[in-house]
């Protein structure tokens, strides 16, 4: 009498699958299912193109599955048996259709593409192994999404850029001098090696990568070869970027003396919807530093690699974000410099923090175009990885997450 129950059960369950097959073969008409957007997976949901993943509802037998998978025309491949998700060949072709068909039964708890995974961005640059930042800050896997666009504009305020560097010239885009050296070229070394943090040239096989990838370079020289520069230069620098195209403002510079014309250059630069980013300063107190205390800067410490406060690092409710700081390779100038070292080496600094997060600024303006630089620094500051050492709770930069 049970095997009978048993049978009958099994005969009820078979009845309203069967009955169920004129509506789901169907015409759909609306069109074919292909031609809907894919569900969301990996970067551009890539998925197999003939099998797909089912998993049944608890106490769906096993005869069962098989009698589903035979009429929507379904091969079962393999079980994940930990899971029991069941790995389905289909007609190739025909993924989205044969998706919505299985989600259509009562029987399925979910069915979705067999997505496709691919490695994250590795660039060939041999400095790379020397760039512990750059992972700490999920960058490869920010490019996966996107590596920005030579139409989103850097400008490096700074003491100029090595105007023949092997890992820069190619990205320079625009030269302006506003002290009293007589070149924009980088006779110092510290702007070559920001700019080489922000965006050296990425996957040429020589040198380091970029954060910003393939983001272009405004050279504004407002330091002067002595490493030290008015507030007049920086204000004029500030204006003439957001004058002449920059989408981010990077000032790995500051003093601690606040001034109505810096910051008035900075509103101007704001008002214009560039992307101010500022080193918080090397004192390792809470003082202001400026411009990165104006609230329209991003405000930027600095973290070693176990994502600690910098020992140096200002810190204190005005800063916004930290990024890696310590010991950070980058390019330098190939030519004699006052730090001494040729081509590429180690510097630390909220100096070598703040290119980090301008690089990642102007990836995301190149993602998401019509971002306000308003709405760019609230995903940079908002979406990061715990710190700690600091006073306040603040993040560090993870771009992939402000990507995503």
């Amino acid at each position: 009498m049970k095997r009978n129950l048993q049978w009958i059960a099994v005969l009820g369950i078979l009845a309203a699958l069967l009955a169920g097959c004129a509506r789901l073969f169907a015409p759909d008409p609306t069109g074919s299912l292909e031609t809907l957007a894919p569900p969301p997976g990996t970067p551009g949901a890539a998925f197999a193109p003939d099998q797909i993943l089912v998993k049944f509802k608890p106490g769906v037998t096993p005869e069962v599955a098989r009698v589903v998978h035979a009429r929507l025309g379904g091969q079962l491949v393999q079980i994940i048996p930990q899971i029991e998700v069941h790995v389905v060949r289909i007609p190739l072709g025909r993924v989205l259709e044969m998706v919505q068909a299985y989600l259509r039964e009562e029987l399925v708890e979910f069915a979705e593409p067999d997505y496709v995974a691919t490695a994250f961005y590795v660039p060939n640059d041999p400095g790379y192994a020397n760039q512990w930042a750059l992972p700490k800050i999920q960058a490869p896997e920010a490019w996966d999404l996107t590596q920005g666009s030579s139409a989103v504009r850097i400008a490096i305020l700074d003491t100029g850029i090595d105007q023949d560097h092997e890992d820069l010239a190619a990205k320079i885009v625009a030269n302006k001098n506003f002290t009293t050296s007589r070149t924009v070229d980088d006779l110092y070394g510290h702007g070559t090696h920001v700019a080489g943090i922000a965006a050296a040239i990425t996957d040429n096989g020589r040198g380091v990568a970029g954060v910003g990838f393939k983001s272009s370079l405004m050279n504004v020289k407002v330091l002067g070869d002595n490493g030290s520069g008015q507030y007049s230069w920086i204000a004029n620098g500030i204006i003439w970027a957001a004058d002449n195209g920059a989408h981010v403002i990077n000032m790995s510079l500051g003093g601690s003396s606040t001034s109505s014309t810096l910051e008035s250059a900075v509103k101007y630069a704001y008002g214009k919807g560039v992307v101010l980013v500022a080193a918080a300063g090397n004192d390792n107190t809470s003082t202001p530093s400026y411009p990165a205390y104006y609230p329209e800067c991003i405000a930027v410490a600095a973290t070693d690699p176990n994502d600690v406060k910098a020992s140096f690092s200002n810190y204190g409710e005005w800063v916004d974000i930290a990024a890696p700081g310590v010991n950070i390779y980058s390019t330098l100038p190939n030519h004699n410099n006052r730090i001494r070292v040729r081509n590429y080496g180690y510097l630390s600094g909220t100096s070598m923090a703040t290119p980090h997060v301008a690089g990642a600024a102007a990836l995301l303006k190149a993602y998401y175009p019509s971002l306000t630089n308003a709405e760019i620094a609230q995903k940079l500051i908002s979406t990061g990885d715990p710190t700690s050492g600091f006073t306040t709770n603040i993040l560090r930069l993870n771009v992939y997450k402000a990507l995503r």
